[in-house]
């Protein structure tokens, strides 16, 4: 069952289309296939830029008759790899292009990092893009679909991906028949399947990343309302205002759950960082300026603005903040982080509280 959302794309920018599922195997690139078919019998100038079978018959079928751009070849670490040729689509420029494993890392020295941002690449020059993910790549849900699969996933793609994207086609399947099509050899090789079925392929784990990929298609929903909707009957534009400390974890699960709060309810969203005389230029250690530095990129990544205050009170530096931002809703960490505890030893925390309220500001503590 496929669930489609799209909306106007942006004027000479290239097209960009996403199918997204809860895990390989559910049918993303068959689908892919699929339309570029359908494309093809119309005439349209459709290439291959890059598309993993994975050795599936059904998928390795559908490759046949379609024009496929060669991929290059390069050795690393003693081994020839083939990567997609970014420079090979741009000098072609085809009228759409598929490009699977949006989250795919390119080889070392490559002219790009991340395969998204060859789709960047490709997106600017007036391409249009066919492409394709697992939920579990989204950069704001990493810990979540660690806590459900046990496993990190460190290829990730940053929401800003989904959010560009003028469809988002969700590929979606019920848990016994991606168990199915698993046990048939559909998805792995035969002699994978019972370690499959022991680990990742297991109901519960599927069902819970399901239910990520449906809520974040909903989402994608709410951003065509919300921009088809007239002004004046929206409800109130949210802005967000997740509060960064130089602590590590605790900083990157606050940016990423405000991200995905702005996210749902299509709202900006701002990072502050409050820098203290502790933790001036000459003072912060070392690896809490490490951990500062990838917090506030992680930030930007995920779409927001980021804001460095220098002040000596950081309740008084969030008031000003959200008055000056016109902030809906403030995010910090739960009790036991460094920022609440300086709130809390404070008298200024109830004037923080009340000032707040008075701008209908909510405060949310986050686990």
């Amino acid at each position: 069952m496929a669930r489609q959302i799209q909306h106007p794309g942006n004027p000479g920018r290239g097209k960009f289309k996403i199918y997204i599922g809860m895990s390989a195997g559910v049918g993303k690139s068959y689908r892919m296939l699929q339309e570029a078919h359908a494309l093809l019998r119309n005439g349209v100038n459709v290439q291959i830029g890059y598309i993993e079978t994975h050795g599936r018959k059904e998928t390795e079928a559908l490759v046949a008759g379609l024009p496929v751009i060669p991929r290059r070849q390069n050795f690393y670490k003693g081994k020839l790899m083939d990567e997609m040729d970014l420079g090979a689509i741009l000098l072609l420029s085809p009228e759409w292009v598929v490009v699977d494993e949006l989250a795919h890392s390119n080889i070392p020295g490559s002219r790009n990092e991340k395969r998204w941002q060859d789709v960047m690449e490709i997106l600017r020059a007036g391409i249009n893009v066919i492409s394709a993910v697992n939920i579990q790549h989204m950069e704001s849900i990493n810990a979540q679909v660690k806590a459900i699969t046990g496993v990190e996933v460190h290829e990730r793609v940053p929401d800003s991906m989904l959010q560009l994207a003028d469809e988002v086609v969700n590929i979606d399947l019920t848990a016994d028949e991606l168990i199915t099509r698993l046990k048939e050899g559909k998805i792995y090789d035969p002699g994978k399947v019972d370690t499959a079925l022991r680990n990742f392929f297991q109901s519960e784990k599927i069902l819970q990343l399901r239910e990520l990929a449906l809520k974040e298609v909903a989402s994608q929903v709410e951003r065509k309302v919300v921009a088809e909707v007239p002004k004046n009957r929206q409800m109130r534009h949210e802005r967000f205002l997740a509060c960064v400390s130089s602590n590590d974890e605790t900083a990157r699960r606050v940016i990423r759950k405000t991200a995905r709060l702005a996210a749902y309810y299509q709202g900006e969203w701002y990072a502050l960082y409050v820098q203290t005389p502790k933790e001036s230029t000459g003072r912060i250690n070392l690896a809490a300026q490490r951990h500062l530095i990838n917090n506030l990129k992680l930030a930007t990544e995920l779409g927001a603005e980021v804001l460095q205050v220098q002040h000596a009170n950081v309740a008084e530096a969030i008031m000003e903040t959200a008055a000056q931002k016109e902030i809906t809703t403030v995010c910090i960490g739960k009790p036991h982080i460094t920022l609440f505890g300086i709130l809390l030893r404070t008298n200024i925390f109830n004037q923080l509280l009340k000032t707040l309220s008075a701008h209908e500001t909510d405060l949310v503590i986050l686990s």
